[in-house]
C-alpha cells in the first residue's frame, strides 16, 4: 500500500485556504486535474453527438467515456449507466419510472439511515399510487440498520427495496446481503445509494446484491455530475422513458435534456484520481481503483478510530452512534452547548463542520433536536492526523461555549 497523504494534498488547490475541511459530507474538495478537465472540455469546440464531424464526435465520445468511468468504478456494464446532475434527480427520475404502474396493496420499503434523495421519491410515487409504505428502523443506541427486520418488512407485494449503501450523517454502512437477498426473493427491485460510500468502499453492484446503485461524483471531489448505475442494462428498454426522444433506447431513456460535457469531462477525470489515490496501483482501470479506494478506507479507518477514541475521551462529548461497518463520517453532541454554537466555536478556529439542530431524517429518529442538535463532520482522502488533533483540541475547549 502507497497512500501518500501528503502528495494527495498537493493536488487540491483549494486546501490552500488555510482551512481544516472536515465537511466532507457536502463533497470533497476539487483535485487539480478535474478542474483542468473541465476548463479544457469548455475551451475546446464540442457540440451534440450524432454527427460527423469532429466537435460531434469529441461529445459523443465524453459520453462514452463518462460511462465507461461509472462502470469502473461501480462494477458494471457501461451500457447500465445513466448521467444525470445529481443523485437526487436520477433517483426521482427513476421512481416515476418503476412506479409508473403501481396500484393500491403494492409497497415500498425505504429506510431512516437513508438520504432524503433515496426516500423522497418513493414516498411521492407511492402515495400516488396508493401503494404501501414500510419503514426499517434504525437502533437508537448503534445507529446499525438490522437487516433481520426485513424478513418481515418485505412481502410478495413489494415492488422496490431502497437503502443506503452508507449513512454521510452517522457513517454506518448497512449489511446488504440479505436484505438484496430477502428483496430478490420476493422479486422486488434493490435500489442502493451509495454517494457516501464510493469515496471509501471498493463498489461492486454484483457483491452488493444491488439492481440500481447511484453515485455522485462530487462526494470524491468530482464535478456535480451523478449516476445510476443498472445490473442489467435490459432492464432500462423495459422502464417508462422519460427523454424527450421518442426513440432513445438504454440509458437515454432517463436522460433528459442535453449533456454538460464538460463536467462529464470532469467526471472521467475524477475516476482516474481515485484510480491512482494509491502509488503502488496497477492494471486495469477497475483494478487500480479497487486496490486505492481499499488503501483509502484502511487509511480512513485509521483516522476514523483515532477521532472517535479522542472524543470519546471528553467526558462532555457523545459520540451519536457505535456501527460495526462505517464510512468516515460521524455526529456528535455537547453537554449544554447547541450545535450551531459549535459550529461557530470550530470556525472560528478555523475548522469546517455542519450543524444539525432541524429534526429531520437520522436525527429525528434519534431526537437529537431535543439536545440542542448535532455537529456533523466527514473526512475526506487528504485529512490528516494534525487535523483530527486540531478538531479535538478545539472540542475539548467547548465546555464555556453557550
Amino acid at each position: 500500500m502507497a497512500f501518500d497523504v501528503a502528495a494527495i494534498r498537493g493536488q487540491f488547490p483549494a486546501l490552500g485556504d488555510g482551512w481544516i475541511h472536515l465537511d466532507g459530507p457536502a463533497g470533497m474538495q476539487v483535485p487539480e486535474q478535474v478542474a483542468t478537465a473541465v476548463s479544457t472540455a469548455l475551451r475546446a469546440p464540442v457540440s451534440a453527438p450524432g454527427g460527423v464531424f469532429p466537435a460531434s464526435q469529441r461529445a459523443g465520445a465524453i459520453v462514452d467515456a463518462a460511462r465507461h468511468s461509472v462502470a469502473d468504478l461501480v462494477g458494471c456494464d457501461p451500457a447500465g449507466v445513466v448521467l444525470g446532475p445529481n443523485p437526487a434527480v436520477l433517483l426521482q427520475r427513476l421512481a416515476e419510472a418503476v412506479g409508473a404502474g403501481w396500484v393500491i396493496g403494492d409497497e415500498v420499503i425505504v429506510s431512516r439511515l437513508d438520504h432524503q434523495q433515496n426516500i423522497a421519491p418513493w414516498l411521492t410515487v407511492a402515495q400516488r399510487a396508493g401503494a404501501t409504505t414500510r419503514w426499517a428502523e434504525i437502533d437508537i443506541e448503534t445507529c446499525e440498520l438490522p437487516a433481520w427486520q426485513y424478513e418481515s418488512l418485505v412481502t410478495h407485494r413489494t415492488k422496490v427495496v431502497a437503502v443506503t449503501a452508507a449513512s454521510g450523517v452517522v457513517g454506518t454502512r448497512p449489511d446488504l446481503t440479505k436484505v438484496t437477498e430477502l428483496a430478490h426473493a420476493s422479486g422486488a427491485l434493490v435500489v442502493v445509494d451509495a454517494s457516501s460510500a464510493a469515496p471509501f468502499v471498493p463498489m461492486d453492484i454484483k457483491a452488493m446484491g444491488a439492481d440500481v446503485v447511484a453515485v455522485s461524483a462530487t462526494a470524491w471531489g468530482g464535478p456535480t455530475v451523478g449516476a445510476l448505475a443498472f445490473a442489467d442494462p435490459s432492464l432500462l428498454d423495459r422502464l417508462p422513458a422519460c427523454s424527450l426522444g421518442p426513440n432513445q433506447t438504454g440509458p437515454g431513456r432517463l436522460e433528459l435534456g442535453q449533456h454538460a460535457y464538460p463536467l462529464l469531462a470532469g467526471l472521467v477525470a475524477s475516476v482516474e484520481y481515485l484510480a491512482n489515490l494509491d502509488d503502488a496501483a496497477s492494471g486495469t482501470r477497475r483494478e487500480r481503483l479497487q486496490t486505492s479506494i481499499g488503501s483509502a478506507k484502511s487509511y480512513q479507518a485509521g483516522m476514523l478510530g483515532k477521532l472517535i477514541s479522542e472524543l470519546r475521551g471528553l467526558l462532555h462529548v457523545t459520540v451519536i452512534g457505535d456501527a460495526m461497518r462505517r464510512i468516515p463520517a460521524l455526529a456528535f453532541t455537547v453537554t449544554d452547548v447547541k450545535a450551531s454554537n459549535a459550529t461557530v466555536h470550530l470556525a472560528d478556529r478555523g475548522i469546517c463542520a455542519f450543524a444539525d439542530d432541524v429534526p429531520s431524517g437520522v436525527f429525528a429518529a434519534l431526537g437529537v433536536a431535543e439536545v440542542g442538535g448535532a455537529v456533523r463532520i466527514g473526512l475526506a482522502h487528504y485529512t490528516t492526523s494534525a487535523e483530527i488533533d486540531a478538531l479535538v483540541e478545539a472540542v475539548a475547549a467547548l465546555t464555556s461555549v453557550s
